[in-house]
């Protein structure tokens, strides 16, 4: 697995945005900073969501976005896209879906987390760029980035690289998640195989033993 590297740390506390007519409270709009920022259990300093139900917590305390999938964007809506387009506290460079698994563990600057859930974009998202296809678009496209849940605090800066120091023994990557989750919810194997993963984030847990019930 090629490291990935942040090539940008985005922050940001929710306050009122006003996307195409419509006013959110939200701290989607991320901004770069440079130096060190404290990262801890839930999320950066200075950074914060207004969404408690679908972001945030112990889970959901860094998000990751690659920017290898802006241009696939940039071509999808006809724009350039900002910085921090999906919301992300960590836009990073080669990063892969299809290579990365829940229950990976990293270290970065002082910090070690772990990659606990898939990314799933949300309404929000979808008002920031006036398409409410977006989410379908996300899902469609396998481009979701994924959530972090931090094992040890720590400082963090841009140009910091994830270096990868263990992997989950049960190799479920990002993408499968994302397949079963959306794509193939009556696959009882492969809704077991990524239950089979502890680090698999509460509420994806939850979602996964519902899926489980139903394909009884």
């Amino acid at each position: 697995m090629t490291e990935m590297t942040i090539e940008s740390l985005n922050i940001k506390l929710p306050l009122d945005e006003t996307f195409y007519g419509k006013t959110i409270t939200t701290g989607i709009c991320k901004q770069p900073v440079t130096g060190e920022i404290f990262l801890g259990k839930l999320g950066f300093e200075g950074d914060g969501v207004a969404d408690h139900k679908h972001h945030g917590g112990h889970d959901k305390a860094v998000c990751v976005y690659s920017l290898d999938h802006y241009p696939y964007w940039e071509q999808a809506l006809e724009m350039k896209m900002p910085v921090a387009a999906f919301g992300e506290n960590f836009s990073v460079s080669n990063l892969d879906e299809d290579e990365v698994c829940i229950g990976d563990i990293f270290k970065v600057g002082s910090a070690i987390v772990q990659i606990s859930q898939p990314r799933q974009p949300c309404r929000t998202l979808a008002a920031r760029y006036g398409r409410s296809d977006l989410v379908k678009m996300v899902v469609e496209s396998g481009y979701t980035g994924f959530y972090f849940k931090v094992l040890r605090e720590g400082m963090v800066k841009k140009v910091d690289k994830l270096v990868l120091m263990e992997s989950d023994p049960e190799s479920i990557t990002v993408s499968f998640a994302n397949h079963i989750y959306h794509h193939d919810r009556m696959n009882r194997e492969g809704v077991e195989k990524v239950l089979a993963v502890t680090a698999l984030s509460y509420s994806w847990t939850e979602s996964f033993l519902e899926l489980k019930k139903r394909c009884q």
